[in-house]
């Protein structure tokens, strides 16, 4: 689990590609990496990464086909920054949202435009998460804890500080950069708890319906 707050900026140095997996080697700039033991989680652009090697200057982590398939690592270049942060533990300030590292979808920036000393951006989200973004609700976003400012259908807006963008990769983003999106997660298993015994049923995985949600006691007019 994860906080949402970056701690730092890493950089990708390399990646190797074996089949369809891949394997990611991150220097971790000013991350302290005194603490971290192979086998420990960093969410690095939002995704939960398993250490495999500790070379000195960074770590090195392997990412499966599924989590190719759901972000935007396996389109990275050397040189790339990425946000980093260590897994969180008991004493840790809990700064953002509860966030796991599990990627539910690539997004993609609008637009940009400033906003006094803020910048808001516009993104675009895969249609099936747009049902869990909320106004003023929390999303994650290359594993940085943002509150949604707007929602109209799947596009939502957000509002960056100066702070963040000095302290994340945001401050790159342009109209057509891709993003990882995690959904907030409490929005996933309510869902999933409203679909009571139909959750067992093969068929019934695509989410709420009207019905379900008058059989449960929720009306609409």
């Amino acid at each position: 689990m994860f906080t949402g707050i970056i701690q730092a900026v890493g950089t990708l140095a390399s990646l190797d590609r074996s089949g369809s997996d891949m394997r990611l080697r991150v220097n971790t700039g000013r991350l302290l990496l005194e603490d971290v033991r192979l086998g420990d989680s960093i969410a690095t652009n939002g995704v939960c990464l398993t250490v495999v090697a500790l070379p000195g200057d960074g770590y090195v982590a392997d990412v499966s086909v599924e989590t190719l398939s759901l972000s935007t690592l396996g389109s990275l270049r050397p040189g790339a920054g990425l946000n980093l942060e260590k897994a969180l533990t008991l004493s840790t300030p809990l700064g953002g949202h509860l966030v796991s590292g599990h990627i539910d979808g690539v997004g993609q920036v609008l637009s940009r435009q400033q906003d006094g000393r803020s910048i808001r951006f516009e993104i675009a989200a895969p249609h099936a998460l747009a049902r869990y973004i909320a106004q003023k609700g929390s999303i994650c976003v290359d594993g940085v804890s943002l509150t949604v400012n707007a929602v109209n259908g799947s596009r939502f807006q957000l509002n960056i500080v100066p702070h963040t963008l000095e302290q994340t990769i945001i401050s790159t983003y342009r109209a057509g950069t891709r993003v990882n999106l995690e959904v907030d997660l409490i929005a996933r298993y309510l869902e999933r708890l409203l679909l009571g015994d139909h959750a067992a049923h093969p068929g019934d995985e695509a989410g709420l319906t009207l019905e379900t949600l008058a059989h449960h006691g929720f009306h609409h007019d």
